[in-house]
């Protein structure tokens, strides 16, 4: 039997967030299902990519569209091995969907492996998952985290419990791995 991983996110979700470990992980053998709120399977979610320039904050690009596998209201937590929450814009919005806050919470509440980035803890705080975790962000988001109960630390990468959280995408290795050996997979070389 193939391992799944919920891959949650939206519209405006950043590029390398959502395709990077979704590629990842399906090198690794897991089928890996993207589910969004308000829409359908076969539907397509329009991603971007955020660029830093002499601001004081990033800009946005246009990145790939990519199809939604499930909808959010349809996928259970006893289905998957874990869930990644990518960042962007997404979190922000999907966060208002009840069944999307619900399925978080399942995750947790069954102790499964959780990885989010950036932004996605946008996601986690408003779940009410957050409470005595140790977490990291994008920096913008560490008032919401410490808000929901977290320990919110400048670091690229933080593992607390069954959650792994990242600042940025450019932390994916160090991310990524920790999130496949929660999953406890074994990568070697």
């Amino acid at each position: 039997m193939t391992k799944k991983i919920l891959l949650l996110t939206g519209d405006c979700a950043e590029d390398y967030e959502v395709k990077v470990p979704q590629q990842a992980l399906m090198m690794l053998g897991y089928q890996v299902d993207v589910a969004a709120p308000n829409k359908k399977a076969g539907d397509m979610l329009q991603l971007v990519v955020h660029d830093f320039t002499n601001l004081d904050t990033y800009i946005e690009l246009t990145g790939h569209r990519i199809p939604v596998d499930i909808p959010a209201a349809e996928a259970k937590a006893e289905d998957y091995a874990g869930l990644v929450v990518p960042g962007g814009r997404a979190p922000e919005y999907i966060r208002m969907y009840d069944e999307v806050i619900a399925l978080v919470q399942a995750f947790f509440a069954a102790g499964k492996p959780v990885a989010a980035i950036c932004h996605g803890t946008q996601l986690l705080a408003p779940a009410d998952v957050l409470t005595g975790l140790t977490v990291t962000s994008y920096p913008a988001c560490a008032a919401e985290c410490r808000i929901a109960g977290a320990e919110w630390q400048n670091q690229p990468v933080v593992v607390s419990g069954n959650l792994v959280t990242a600042q940025a995408w450019p932390n994916h290795p160090e991310w990524l791995r920790a999130f496949v050996e929660l999953l406890g997979a074994k990568i070697s070389i």
